[in-house]
């Protein structure tokens, strides 16, 4: 369950199904920036290039789109247990740049269903 595995972890396996299935980010040129919060913060950017995804720790591009929050929060978002726009709407979501990437992102992450990867 993603619930056990760190921030890294999460990452990892967002990078690897986004590999396995290119098809939802197709034709996407788009960086994506979460700042993490919480005991296992950190920084990482989601860069999509030509429907390719990478993965990195820090800050390698300027972000289209910032996400702010906390570990916890970052893993229910990512398994479908929180939603980003009641997330935003009750300040455990902050987002800086465009809205309606952070909306795209959102549905891009369900097509993936990350809740049933081990």
């Amino acid at each position: 369950m993603l619930e056990n595995k760190s921030v890294r972890e999460v990452w990892q396996e967002i990078e690897r199904v986004m590999k396995e299935r290119p098809e939802p980010i197709q034709g996407m040129n788009t960086v994506y920036q979460y700042d993490i919060t919480g005991d296992d913060a950190g920084t990482f950017q989601l860069l999509i290039v030509n429907g390719t995804a990478r993965v990195v720790e820090g800050t390698e591009s300027t972000p289209d789109c910032t996400l702010t929050l906390s570990d916890k929060n970052f893993k229910k978002m990512i398994m479908g247990k929180l939603n980003g726009t009641a997330a935003f709407m009750t300040g455990k979501l902050k987002i800086q740049g465009s809205m309606g990437l952070a909306l795209k992102l959102e549905g891009i992450l369900n097509e993936y269903n990350l809740s049933e990867t081990a």
